[in-house]
């Protein structure tokens, strides 16, 4: 009997020893920022047999209970309150087991992804930074950066931890989203969250789950067309399943977006695919957040108007709810860099459409002048401006406009500001013009802007 009860003993003891840890995804972790005023989801693995009890020091006396499923996962959904710059600490207790994560932030939280231009940091050279690096200091700033990675299937966590910015840690941030956090941050007096999930050179199918093309034969095909490259996988969804499902449980305000180069060879299938990433994410994330994104930079190595058709396909996304685009048309330094360096002035450029539109800052004017209207008078073509103010030129010259005829060959037209707003074309070789464009070539850079110092968008009449 003595012998049983030692051999029971031992078992227990061993089994015991051997149960599953209590674990946490690396994003629910210390530093972390959690999203004001929702119902944020917690969740990691426990040992199945044994609830996990979480208690937020928001909350002291409302300690949350649930029950691992049979492959050890959990889930649970906690109240969080106003933002403020209290940090607080969150401890989930697996029966003897306990982690305890702190300094705990509530406030905002954005996805930064995309490729190169979005990665692109302060170590990379930057124009127009000034002294912002050195006082970039903020505790209310947080980062959570999530390194390449790919796989053929969802995975369920990734690598990464929260660093709270200093000039240091900034260094190897998106110099664009620094700059959006910032914003918020100055403008809300809220902490903010920045998770940075991007690679440079990806094209948008690795970034899209494999639903959507299983649904989509077209798609299907626009995601199997692409040819390999060398510097990161282009197969379908294969960064999503690494870089974008680890977060999907992770509650965020929004989304800004900077990718389209990579698929500058079939430019004319992004919209399709751009829109269809949008609405899955939004799907996958059970949550219709806003998604702003920036329109591709000029830039010469592009071949034939691959890049003016690309730029006029984001555009289309805009039919989307909640979706929002600016232009950096011209914030180049060198037309012969895929990467221009004005980058803070294009992170501002992005703050003030989402200060605008989400957080009710009605003193920006973040609204690009577009072309709406195009009337033809014999050899002149008149169009009429959306703009705030008057467009002024910031050269000798207005450039970059064309005019075709019914051939469809396209001349350098000459532009005309008039008193009332409008713009009058002509070009000598074009007798009864039929089509007009501006900036819809792959390098050419606006010189026409509102009275807020935004660039008139590319355009273009026809659909040749």
């Amino acid at each position: 009997m003595k012998k049983y009860l030692i051999l029971s003993f031992l078992c227990v003891t061993l089994f015991a020893g051997a149960q599953p840890a209590l674990r946490l995804p690396a994003i629910i972790s210390n530093h972390a920022v959690l999203q004001q005023n929702s119902d944020v989801k917690l969740w990691g693995w426990a040992p199945c047999t044994w609830p996990v009890k979480i208690s937020c020091s928001w909350n002291p006396t409302d300690t949350v209970s649930v029950m691992p499923e049979k492959d050890c996962s959990w889930s649970v959904s906690v109240k969080t309150p106003k933002a403020s710059d209290t940090a607080h600490s969150i401890t989930f207790i697996s029966r003897d087991q306990k982690i305890t994560i702190n300094d705990i932030l509530v406030g905002e939280v954005w996805l930064c992804s995309g490729q190169s231009n979005m990665e692109y940091s302060f170590n990379w050279g930057t124009i127009g930074a000034g002294d912002d690096v050195e006082q970039s200091a903020n505790k209310e700033i947080r980062f959570f950066r999530i390194p390449h990675s790919y796989n053929n299937y969802p995975q369920t966590n990734s690598d990464g931890e929260w660093k709270i910015c200093t000039p240091e840690t900034v260094k190897d941030m998106s110099v664009i989203g620094y700059y959006l956090g910032k914003r918020i941050n100055e403008t809300t007096q809220s902490p903010v969250g920045l998770i940075a999930s991007y690679w440079g050179g990806t094209c948008v199918q690795a970034w899209m789950p494999q639903e959507v093309f299983t649904k989509d034969e077209e798609l299907n095909k626009m995601a199997n067309d692409l040819p390999p490259v060398n510097w990161a996988p282009v197969a379908p969804s294969v960064i999503y399943n690494a870089m974008i499902y680890p977060l999907l449980p992770y509650r965020i305000a929004g989304t800004i977006w900077y990718q389209g180069e990579a698929n500058t060879d079939q430019p004319q299938d992004y919209g399709r695919l751009f829109m269809s990433m949008i609405k899955s994410w939004r799907g996958a994330f059970n949550n219709d957040f806003p998604f702003y994104f920036v329109q591709i930079a000029p830039w010469n190595g592009y071949g034939g108007i691959s890049a003016a058709i690309l730029q006029e396909q984001q555009a289309s996304a805009l039919a989307l709810p909640k979706t929002g685009m600016i232009s950096v048309g011209d914030l180049v330094d060198d037309i012969t860099d895929i990467h221009p360096k004005l980058k803070p002035a294009a992170g501002n450029r992005l703050a003030d459409l989402v200060l605008r539109e989400q957080y009710g800052a009605d003193n920006l004017q973040p609204y690009h002048p577009r072309i709406s209207v195009v009337s033809i008078d014999k050899d002149k073509a008149k169009l009429t401006v959306i703009s705030a103010g008057k467009l002024t030129c910031n050269d000798k010259e207005i450039k970059n406009f064309q005019i075709a005829g019914a051939d469809r060959i396209f001349y350098p037209a000459t532009a005309v500001l008039q008193k009332d707003g409008t713009i009058m074309l002509t070009a000598k070789q074009v007798k009864s013009p039929a089509s007009v464009r501006y900036c819809f070539t792959n390098d050419a850079m606006p010189n026409l802007f509102d009275t807020n110092g935004l660039p008139l968008l590319p355009f273009r009449s026809d659909k040749w």
